[in-house]
Parts: structure tokens; C-alpha cells; sequence
């Protein structure tokens, strides 16, 4: 992805992105129910690879797949491209585990940029130390055979309810994570950029005693005079 843009939204909260993206019509790209394990300040940001599980078949779904060099799950790990966040569709259900730590220490030295699953990890306490950011619903330590099959990798999935196709642009922080349609990911970042400015403006100036209406949102000239000197004197 432009490196530029990938700058520009490290900066920038789900929220004010969730904004941006609701003015253009898009109201379901928030994956929902997932939280981060471990956030340390740094937000999530990288083009999506993805994995889909389905429900497993006990005849399908022995300890013996494990061994077998094509299993997807293993192979998405080792064809994840670095810089990318590699987003799980676990059908929203955390009874069986999406991966563990063994195996988000291996995305992390080949350089990921992220992990995302709708359902949960084993291992979530030593996931949380990795220096990869992590989100998922909840610690669930049954290995992911026990309920789900990986069957398909870097194809459309559903993750928490919004969609996700291969290349869209991840980005997650302290709250949650959104999915941004990668043809608008350049124009979404350079207004949400804006936005972010005007909203670091509008906290200090309610800091400082003043009322919302008619500053937030912006419907007097006033604010957008003393916005634009505020923005000089601060270099935004």
C-alpha cells in the first residue's frame, strides 16, 4: 500500500475512520466484538491477506491434518506477505481456537503487520506480549480442528460482520478494527487527517469551557476562523 497513506492512518482512530467512511455510505466495516490483546500504544495498519474457516467434520479435522505441509491454516501463516494484516473469518465463534502463539510468533518474524479473527486465540497471554498487534473476541484454548476447518485463503470473508476482500485496508487501535475499501483508502486518509485536526481543535477548546453546538460539528464561521489560527500556531 501507499506508504504515505500507511503513515497517515497510524495516526488516525477507528472512530473518526468509522466517520469517514459512514459519509460515504459504508455503515458495516467495523469488525465487531474484537478487541486487542496487549495494545501498546501503536495502531494496527497493513493491506488484508485472509483466511476462511467453515465448520468442522470430525472426519476431516483429526491432529494428524496438522502434518500435512498444504494445511491451509499453516500455509496462510508462511504466504502472509509481510506488512499485511492476515484476517481470520472464524464464523464469529471462539468455542475452538483461530491460532495460537506459536504460530502468530511466525507471522510476526516474517514480518506481519497484524492478526485478526472473529473468533478467538490459545495462548492469548503470550499473544498479548508479541510485538505484533493481535484482536480477537476472547481466549479460547481447544485447537481450531475441534470446531473449525481452514478451507480457503485470500478470498472474500465475513469478519465480525463486515466484509473483507483480499487488499482492502485493515486498520485497528485501542477500541476496535475497521475495514477500508482499498480503492478509497487514499482519500479516506487524507480526509480523515482533517477531521482528526479539527477534533484535536474541538477537545481543547471544550477543555476550556466551551459548548458544542455550533463547534461541533462546525456550523459557525467563528470556529472556522479561529480553527484555521489554531492550526497555524500548531503546525497542523
Amino acid at each position: 500500500m501507499n506508504s504515505e497513506t500507511r503513515e497517515k492512518l497510524s495516526t488516525i482512530s477507528v472512530a473518526t475512520l468509522a466517520t469517514a467512511l459512514y459519509k460515504r455510505g459504508l455503515r458495516n466495516q467495523v469488525i465487531q466484538g474484537v478487541r486487542p490483546l496487549g495494545y501498546k500504544g501503536k495502531s494496527m495498519v497493513g493491506p488484508a491477506f485472509t483466511l476462511r474457516y467453515m465448520p468442522a467434520r470430525e472426519d476431516r479435522n483429526q491432529l494428524v491434518e496438522f502434518r500435512n505441509p498444504a494445511h491451509p491454516q499453516r500455509v496462510a501463516i508462511e504466504t502472509c506477505p509481510p506488512g499485511h494484516v492476515l484476517v481470520m473469518d472464524s464464523r464469529k465463534d471462539a468455542s475452538a481456537a483461530s491460532a495460537g502463539d506459536i504460530l502468530v510468533t511466525r507471522l510476526m518474524v516474517r514480518g506481519g503487520a497484524g492478526i485478526v479473527s472473529d473468533g478467538g486465540f490459545r495462548d492469548a497471554a503470550t499473544i498479548a506480549e508479541l510485538d505484533i498487534p493481535a484482536y480477537h473476541t476472547r481466549p479460547s484454548s481447544p485447537t481450531n480442528l475441534t470446531k473449525h476447518e481452514a478451507i480457503e485463503i485470500n478470498g472474500p470473508i465475513g469478519c465480525g460482520d463486515a466484509p473483507v476482500f483480499p487488499g482492502d485496508i485493515i486498520v485497528g487501535d485501542a477500541d476496535c478494527v475497521i475495514v477500508i475499501p482499498a480503492d478509497i483508502a487514499d482519500e479516506v486518509a487524507n480526509e480523515a487527517v482533517e477531521m482528526t485536526a479539527y477534533e484535536d481543535f474541538v477537545v481543547e477548546r471544550v477543555k476550556a469551557g466551551e459548548t458544542i453546538i455550533g463547534l461541533y460539528p462546525c456550523t459557525k464561521d467563528e470556529h472556522q476562523t479561529a480553527f484555521a489560527a489554531w492550526r497555524k500556531a500548531n503546525g497542523r
